[in-house]
Parts: C-alpha cells; sequence; structure tokens
C-alpha cells in the first residue's frame, strides 16, 4: 500500500504506512494534524460508530431536534453534533502532543465516506 491523501471542501485524511510514527493525518483546508497508525484506526472507527448514530437516531427525533453525541477512546475524545442528517465534527487527541480540531457539518459527510475507505486497496 503507497501514500494516500484524499481531500474535498473543509476535510483531508492520510495514510503514509512508511512513515516511522506518525502515519496518518486529518484536518481541513486551514489545519491538520499527524496521528500514529493506532490514533488514526481509532478516528477512524469512531467516526463510524458516530455516523451510524446519528443515522439510527434521525428516526427518534422530530426534525428541528438537535443532538450531540460522544465516543472516545485512551487517545482521543470526539463529538458530533447537529441533525441526524447535518453535523459537526469535533477531536481532542489526548496523548502526549494533544491536539484539537473541528469539521463543520457541510464537511462531515465526505470525510465519512474518506475514513471508510482509506486503507483499502
Amino acid at each position: 500500500m503507497e501514500k494516500v491523501i484524499k481531500s474535498g471542501t473543509g476535510w483531508r485524511i492520510g495514510w503514509n504506512p512508511d512513515a516511522p510514527e506518525f502515519k496518518g493525518l486529518v484536518g481541513t483546508d486551514n489545519w491538520a494534524v499527524e496521528l500514529t497508525k493506532v490514533e488514526l484506526d481509532d478516528f477512524c472507527r469512531l467516526l463510524n460508530k458516530l455516523a451510524d448514530t446519528m443515522k439510527h437516531l434521525a428516526t427518534e427525533l422530530m426534525d428541528e431536534e438537535k443532538i450531540a453525541c460522544e465516543a472516545e477512546t485512551d487517545l482521543l475524545w470526539m463529538e458530533v453534533e447537529g441533525y441526524p442528517h447535518s453535523y459537526s465534527l469535533r477531536l481532542i487527541l489526548n496523548t502526549g502532543r494533544c491536539a484539537e480540531g473541528q469539521w463543520d457539518a457541510h464537511a462531515v459527510t465526505g470525510l465519512v465516506a474518506a475514513a471508510a475507505m482509506l486503507k483499502v486497496f
């Protein structure tokens, strides 16, 4: 597998299996943070879990209701907030270098799709 960078309006995600420590990258047009393989794996897994949760909540909420859902591991914390069809995403990296970032609602759908396909070859 070779280096991959995927990007869209307001998001980017990358994977470099040959990098010595920080094999992953997540960010927007204005910021990015490198992640270890384990951090990137957690990011992709939690992002998928949160997206699935929002999809399932669509039948439980009224159209005008917003919701926030959180998920975390020892390495990172993530939150989605908004409507089941349109929500923002926040990330806090809890490891030694610490980082925080946010994706606007218009960027999240593309990021979710790209994260699901990042390491597929």
